[in-house]
C-alpha cells in the first residue's frame, strides 16, 4: 500500500483509495467537532485542537486556515449525511426517493451526535454571528437546494406538479423534521422513534406532500 493512501471500506464490498491527507483532514475535523461541543466554539483554540489531535499547529493550519473553516468542513459533512451516503437523492420514483430521504432525515435527527452542531450554533451565534451564517449556508441551504433541484427535475418529467420547487422543498423538509429538532434540543433524553413510528411519520409526510404536489392521473 502506498504511504500516501489508505483503503476506505464502504457498506458493501467496494473500497476506494483515500489519500492520507484526506483521512487526516477528516480526523482533525472530528476532533474539532468534539472540542467545539465540549468547550464551545469561542473557547476552543486552534492550539487546543492540534494538541488533542496529536498534531502540530502547522499541520492543522495546512488543512484548515481557521476555526471557521474547520466548522464549515463539519457542517458540509453533516449535510451530506442528511442527503444520504452518496449526497444525492435516489433516482427512483418520487414517492420512493422522497420517502427514503425523509427516513434518513428522521434517523439523523435522533443520532446522538446529530444535534451537536445545532447546539453549538444556538449557544454561540450571539457571540459569533458568522457561525450561524456558515451553518445555514452549508447545512440547511444545501439540503433545500438539493431537494429543490430534484423536485424541479421531477416536475419537468411530469412525475409531480410543482410550479414552485423551492417552496415545495421547504415544505417537505419542514414536515419531515416536524418538531424533532426542538424535542432533541430541549429534551435530550428523548428516545429515538421506533421503526414503526418512523414509517408512520414518513407515510404521513409523503401522503400530505403528494396530496398537494402529486401528478394528475393520466
Amino acid at each position: 500500500m502506498s504511504q500516501f493512501a489508505v483503503l476506505e471500506h464502504g457498506t458493501g464490498t467496494a473500497a476506494r483509495i483515500v489519500p492520507r491527507g484526506e483521512k487526516r483532514r477528516r480526523q482533525l475535523a472530528a476532533v474539532a467537532e468534539r472540542m467545539f461541543l465540549e468547550h464551545g466554539f469561542s473557547a476552543t483554540t486552534m492550539q487546543m485542537i492540534a494538541s488533542e489531535a496529536g498534531a502540530s499547529k502547522e499541520t492543522l493550519y495546512r488543512h484548515f486556515t481557521s476555526k471557521e473553516s474547520l466548522f464549515a468542513e463539519i457542517v458540509r459533512a453533516r449535510a451530506a449525511e442528511f442527503l444520504g451516503s452518496e449526497g444525492e437523492l435516489a433516482t427512483g420514483p418520487p414517492r420512493e426517493a422522497l420517502a427514503a430521504l425523509a427516513t434518513n432525515i428522521v434517523a439523523r435527527m435522533f443520532d446522538p451526535s446529530g444535534m451537536s452542531l445545532l447546539r453549538i450554533v444556538v449557544g454561540e451565534t450571539a457571540r459569533a454571528p458568522e457561525l450561524g451564517r456558515i451553518f445555514y449556508r452549508l447545512g440547511p441551504a444545501v439540503v433545500v437546494d438539493r431537494v429543490t433541484r430534484y423536485l424541479r427535475s421531477a416536475d419537468s418529467q411530469g412525475l409531480i406538479r410543482c410550479g414552485e420547487p423551492r417552496r415545495a422543498a421547504k415544505l417537505f423538509i419542514g414536515a419531515t423534521v416536524a418538531d424533532f429538532h426542538l424535542v432533541r434540543l430541549m429534551l435530550p433524553d428523548t428516545r429515538p422513534l421506533s421503526e414503526s413510528q418512523t414509517r408512520a411519520h414518513v407515510r404521513a409526510v409523503i401522503a400530505m406532500f403528494f396530496a398537494r404536489y402529486g401528478a394528475p392521473a393520466p
